[in-house]
């Protein structure tokens, strides 16, 4: 039976963590990849991930039955016109970007509808590049999967078989719903930290009394803030007619709630945060979504000296490696709140155990 051949243009966190995916599950395939970092192939090749290492255009791209584009979304489009050239008829040609409907459009504009299978996984990380790709990132994450309009249902079969074996969970969808769930669910909120943030530096006092006190809650609705403006900018181009559209609605509702305040109409303020309430605690959190989780716990502790470093030491001795760690000053909780930042879920629910046993008071967000 022929080995099932994979190409990657661009190896970083997504393309590299699907290719020890792939390493990982299916050590019988054959991968080859190009990259625009030379140091980024050699580690692939010197760790085995991959078994060929390819140049920018080369030709052998056309011995793959898939090929994964892992670039920024003007440079897999790039791609696609060589591509169109050399691939084998059956082959799968697939992405990785926040945004399908530019790449949908050129595909189908060079006559690749029946080769191209959009994708997104919904999964990342603060980090980038191939030093922190992991063979499990894809694990319980959502993969959607936008197919071009004339694909085969037998080549789609067996491409969602593929996004399981990796651990994801793919989720069909046209183009056009992807981008419009993206930009509610990830493009507007990034919108709004940036937008949140903003509007405190703006009325802050001299003195930035507002930004000594926003150390709690306000930070943490705000944590995605922090993303790269590199990220950002473009995705906010490239979806704009379907951000705009959830723009719309989110301002309508600002507008609303201004008048609910104005108006002193507190049955729909109660239900505006009834409403909200319900709906968020209805959401699953054992899946991953489009923004990255973050792995915390709250910790009642005195702020008096050795405190952090009990609780720091405790942990460690248990093998659990912690992210970040501070008191929050302004201690929304009635106490001294110690908040513990862990890389993912296990070491959060093993600390919160070790800490529970220990008399330890706990809070959740």
């Amino acid at each position: 039976m022929e080995t099932t051949t994979i190409g990657f243009i661009g190896l970083g966190l997504i393309g590299g963590s699907v290719a020890k995916a792939l390493r990982k599950f299916h050590p019988e395939y054959r991968l080859m990849a190009y990259s625009a970092t030379p140091a980024t192939l050699d580690m692939a090749m010197s760790e085995h991930l991959i078994d060929v290492s390819l140049s920018a255009q080369d030709e052998r791209f056309g011995q793959c039955d898939y090929i994964f584009l892992c670039a920024p979304v003007s440079t897999n489009i790039q791609y696609l016109a060589f591509l169109k050239n050399i691939i084998k008829p059956d082959c799968i040609i697939t992405d990785v970007g926040s945004v399908k409907g530019e790449i949908h459009k050129a595909a189908a504009d060079l006559g690749l509808d029946s080769n191209f299978i959009g994708g997104h996984p919904m999964a990342g990380s603060e980090k980038t590049g191939l030093k922190n790709a992991k063979d499990y990132l894809l694990e319980n994450a959502y993969y959607m999967i936008t197919p071009g309009g004339e694909i085969n249902v037998t080549q789609l079969g067996d491409f969602l078989e593929l996004v399981k074996s990796m651990g994801a969970i793919p989720m069909v969808l046209t183009y056009e719903e992807h981008d419009y769930i993206t930009a509610a669910v990830s493009h507007l909120p990034h919108i709004v930290a940036a937008s949140l943030v903003n509007l405190i530096h703006n009325l802050d006092t001299q003195d930035q009394h507002m930004r000594t006190v926003a150390a709690g809650g306000f930070k943490d609705i705000t944590r995605i803030a922090s993303s790269s403006p590199d990220m950002w900018q473009p995705i906010c181009l490239e979806n704009s007619v379907q951000i705009s559209r959830v723009l719309d609605e989110y301002i309508r509702l600002l507008v609303q709630a201004r008048c609910w305040v104005d108006q002193g109409e507190s049955a729909d303020i109660y239900r505006m945060f009834e409403n909200a309430r319900e709906y968020r605690d209805a959401i699953p959190d054992n899946f991953s979504g489009p923004i990255r989780k973050t792995y915390d716990i709250y910790c009642d502790i005195y702020d008096e000296a050795g405190g952090i470093a009990t609780v720091a030491t405790m942990l460690a001795t248990n093998n659990i490696s912690i992210k970040n760690i501070g008191i929050i000053h302004n201690r929304e909780f009635g106490e001294g709140v110690l908040r513990i930042e862990f890389y993912d879920q296990d070491a959060c629910t093993t600390a919160e155990k070790i800490l529970s046993d220990r008399n330890y008071t706990l809070h959740k967000r």
